[in-house]
């Protein structure tokens, strides 16, 4: 399996390509921006873009969706299908994804957005919006904060800290990096009591 990461302008969002070793059908990851440099690099690598994986709602990552429809015309999976103006097919918690032969696995992670969602690849974790390198998503509230806290404690980081974290901004990190750096995670895994602090209305 490859993995190619594209930087967009767009917000300075990142898009990520997965796709076999001998080409075939491939994973888009967030369409930021659709641009020629993009398109070479999936035609360089004779993929076809079968799925794209959206990890939430925001412009910075769905931008490109249109464009990218209308060339490879892919089965697109989010959180929340309604958002959209394409068809999306819903992404479940937990739900596991065969995607032509690569399995991804969906975990929901709100706080963030409350479609946020982190997809499992292998040892990769591809993050959206939920966690950067040395910081976590930005919210509109504290409760929001201690929601999106307890999904990253209780669903990521009791993961292999060897996965690699691939971020929806900046630059590629993994788990242990994060355990031993990431001063907002070192603080909530020190508290106990983070459920009780989340909003009751968007508990997952």
């Amino acid at each position: 399996m490859k993995v190619f990461f594209h930087f967009s302008l767009n917000e300075f969002s990142n898009t990520y390509l997965v796709g076999p070793e001998d080409g075939g059908d491939a994973i888009l990851i967030d369409p930021g921006h659709i641009d020629l440099e993009l398109i070479e690099r999936i035609e360089n690598n004779r993929f076809t873009i079968a799925h794209v994986l959206l990890t939430h709602r925001h412009p910075s990552h769905t931008a490109g969706l249109g464009t990218l429809v209308k060339i490879y015309d892919p089965i697109v999976y989010a959180g929340s299908p309604s958002m959209y103006e394409s068809p999306v097919k819903e992404v479940r918690d937990r739900a596991i994804l065969d995607l032509s032969g690569i399995t991804v696995e969906a975990i929901q992670v709100p706080g963030h957005t409350i479609d946020s969602f982190v997809y499992k690849i292998g040892n990769a974790l591809f993050t959206g919006d939920v966690l950067y390198a040395g910081r976590v998503g930005a919210t509109t509230g504290v409760l929001e904060k201690a929601l999106l806290l307890k999904g990253i404690k209780n669903r990521l980081l009791t993961l292999d800290e060897r996965f690699l974290i691939f971020p929806g901004h900046g630059t590629i990190s993994a788990l242990k990096i994060e355990k031993m750096f990431n001063r907002e995670l070192i603080d909530a895994m020190a508290i106990d009591d983070l459920a009780q602090l989340s909003h009751p209305s968007i508990m997952t």
